[in-house]
């Protein structure tokens, strides 16, 4: 605090007790921080071309990860990506609908085949069960016949889609 020197009779003009302001001293002018000098990679978006929509996707983590390692690889963001592959497929429509349809088939096939599995399973646990009795059932050519057909069924809907990806 300044005040009165008790030893001199002078004014004292040291610090303010615990850092506290200054009397009677001006603040120093702030300096002006220096500009970014680096110039932008590139222009900005005309108006008319900028996205101002936004869409909201809900993913899984299985989709997300393959989503980013494809953005990555083309060296995008994931919104962009999502938003330029979109694009694409929405221009080529007759392709697009046709591999949606031709995927909607084909999980259509792999569920069928799989019921068909399911069902011709439980007729083999009745020939089985029988035959565990002692009995000898007829149906058992037959039985053996339709699994095949099923197991066939599925390897081939399995194949069909592995070829795809």
């Amino acid at each position: 605090m300044a005040g009165a020197d008790q030893h001199q009779g002078e004014l004292v003009r040291g610090a303010a007790t615990e850092g506290g302001s200054q009397p009677e001293e001006k603040p120093s002018p702030r300096k002006r921080r220096d500009a970014k000098k680096t110039a932008r990679k590139r222009p900005p978006k005309p108006p008319e071309r900028k996205r101002s929509y936004v869409c909201s996707v809900r993913l899984n983590h299985d989709e997300k990860a393959l989503l980013d390692a494809a953005a990555s690889a083309t060296r995008t963001s994931l919104p962009a990506f999502l938003a330029r592959s979109g694009l694409a497929a929405a221009h080529d429509l007759d392709n697009t609908a046709a591999a949606v349809a031709g995927h909607r088939e084909l999980v259509a096939e792999l569920f069928a085949a799989r019921r068909h599995l399911g069902q011709v399973g439980n007729n083999l646990n009745q020939v089985a069960r029988a035959i565990n009795t002692g009995g000898q059932p007829r149906e058992i050519d037959a039985v053996v016949t339709a699994v095949q057909r099923a197991v066939m069924r599925v390897q081939a809907a399995t194949d069909h889609l592995l070829e795809q990806q």
